[in-house]
């Protein structure tokens, strides 16, 4: 039974997360490189309120969307695999995507997040492709879902090359190059209302999965034995959970390319404020997903304006520094 203070705590986190969100989206549209000016003139001018409701809203709904998707599947990967180092792209999705624009690319031409949207939608069809085929190679490789460490093996080992071949192809056509850094960097830059509206409609669905599967993560958090006495059908669900894992995983990269640290910053920061089960850890991680990579996209249009740097290095270094910083703390926290 969920313990209520456990549970009021966590709805308290979840409303405080809703509302920097909302904070942050609100505050997304205003910064840009013309200024706050546009936001303030968005009703009087019709260029302004284009600028504001074509490009800034969209790219920061877009930003929390994908950020969400991220660590709700980074808050999957952690329960199923019961390693607090696992990530969304542990299955070799990340890798699979950027074989896929790779392919795309050195077939088709173009930019990764080009404004085209014929062009654009074929690249995203392609990472979005590539990713769920690597996690369907995964599968394949370790026999199934019965046995987590193989299964942690096939990824690894899908993820390096399927790599592998991408540096490959980007070395056979060095046209491609420019195209593959944009992509491998990450970008929030070009999230319209069509990439917007399917991350959120993704997220979503994903979220109710998640949340109706999150007994399963509890009972693995105890050992495969208890949960195998509980008499839960841990293939089936395992398959499901990986199913929306590679689908939330694949949805977000498909539209922001590969952006860093999210996925496994998202679910340690949540447990480090709240004690609670899975299903409100899937919840809060989705919320505080959104809310890093919303942050990290503000800062990036900041902190060179009116240039902008690549939200995936942002988020890199951010993330870095704040495992970094956990591990130093785990340590002293022993020595002492």
């Amino acid at each position: 039974m969920t313990d209520p203070g456990a549970r009021s705590s966590s709805l308290a986190v979840a409303l405080s997360l809703l509302v920097f969100c909302a904070l942050g989206i609100a505050l997304g549209t205003a910064v840009g490189t013309t200024g706050v000016e546009s936001w303030l003139s968005a009703f009087n001018d019709d260029t302004a309120w284009q600028i504001v409701w074509d490009i800034r809203l969209p790219r920061s709904l877009g930003a929390c969307a994908a950020g969400a998707l991220l660590g709700l599947a980074g808050a999957l990967a952690q329960g199923l695999f019961r390693n607090p180092l696992a990530d969304p792209y542990l299955l070799g999705s990340a890798s699979g995507a950027s074989l896929g624009v790779a392919v795309a690319l050195a077939l088709f031409g173009g930019h990764p997040f080009a404004a085209e949207f014929v062009v654009r939608l074929g690249l995203t069809g392609a990472a979005f492709v590539g990713a769920v085929l690597a996690v369907l190679l995964t599968l394949v490789l370790a026999r199934g879902v019965q046995h987590t460490l193989r299964l942690l093996l096939a990824g690894v080992i899908v993820g390096v090359v399927f790599g592998a071949v991408a540096s490959l192809i980007t070395l056979m056509r060095p046209d491609v190059l420019q195209g593959m850094q944009g992509f491998l960097l990450g970008s929030t830059s070009f999230i319209g209302w069509n990439a917007c509206v399917l991350m959120l409609g993704v997220l979503l669905v994903c979220l109710v999965l998640a949340f109706t599967l999150s007994r399963v993560l509890d009972a693995l958090s105890l050992g495969e034995s208890t949960a195998l006495s509980l008499g839960l059908p841990l293939i089936p669900m395992r398959v499901a959970l990986v199913c929306v894992l590679a689908l939330a995983t694949g949805t977000a990269v498909a539209q922001t390319g590969l952006v860093a640290f999210v996925g496994l910053a998202a679910p340690h920061l949540v447990r480090s404020v709240v004690k609670s089960q899975h299903n409100w850890i899937v919840v809060l991680s989705a919320l505080m997903g959104g809310l890093l990579l919303l942050a990290a996209d503000l800062l990036a249009r900041l902190l060179l304006s009116p240039q902008e740097m690549p939200v995936g290095v942002l988020t890199a270094v951010l993330g870095g520094g704040y495992l970094l910083w956990l591990m130093y703390r785990s340590q002293t926290s022993r020595a002492a």
